[in-house]
């Protein structure tokens, strides 16, 4: 059984799992969902996840597994994606979780009132984007002095963050004012198979 991952190619976070699949090799079968189309509340999807949501893949033994940054951690264990240095790997794990706690949630809720459901930037709440302003920035101070989130070499957490910060300009944020970020986007997806 190849491993099966549900997504929605709206959602970075289903993109970045399938990105680190394509980058380690691993072969995988893809069904579109559409998230706007309620593809995820279907009798068949909750039956496979409860929470009604998407990513989720099922592995190659036939268990289920959710959440974009724990599918990430299981599909790169032992591999170059996640340091092998115990600070490093903890650092790394810090952006994973900084990821879904203070960038997702302000870079990726602006892009999808926006670019998806098309209101104007002046009907969102202007905390989306003191916010986001305030991740990236912390993104563009680090990278200011590192080719990589954690050191020289592509880790998870390169991965999971580029997912939405390359999109970032059609939720409203201009990465010209994060020129380290705008130049990290451009390497890491230099070092992946990005495909949308």
């Amino acid at each position: 059984m190849a491993l099966h991952i549900y997504g929605d190619s709206k959602s970075g976070n289903c993109l970045k799992v399938k990105w680190t699949a394509q980058h380690l090799g691993i072969p995988y079968v893809w069904t579109e969902l559409d998230v706007l189309n309620a593809d995820t509340r279907t009798p068949e999807f909750l039956a496979k996840n409860p929470v009604g949501q998407v990513p989720l893949v099922i592995l190659n033994d036939g268990r289920p597994l959710a959440q974009s940054n724990a599918i990430l951690l299981h599909l790169a264990d032992d591999s170059a994606l996640i340091p092998a240095d115990a600070y490093d790997r903890a650092r790394m794990l810090e952006w994973l979780f900084w990821e879904q706690y203070s960038h997702e949630p302000h870079i990726a809720v602006a892009r999808f009132q926006m670019f998806y459901l098309g209101k104007p930037r002046a009907d969102l709440d202007a905390k989306l984007y003191e916010r986001g302003g305030t991740a990236l920035k912390r993104m563009n101070d680090v990278l200011e002095g590192s080719t990589f989130l954690v050191g020289n070499t592509l880790t998870l957490a390169d991965i999971s963050l580029v997912a939405y910060t390359r999109v970032a300009h059609q939720g409203g944020f201009d990465l010209a004012d994060y020129p380290a970020v705008a130049a990290w986007v451009a390497r890491v997806e230099a070092a992946l198979p990005i495909t949308d």
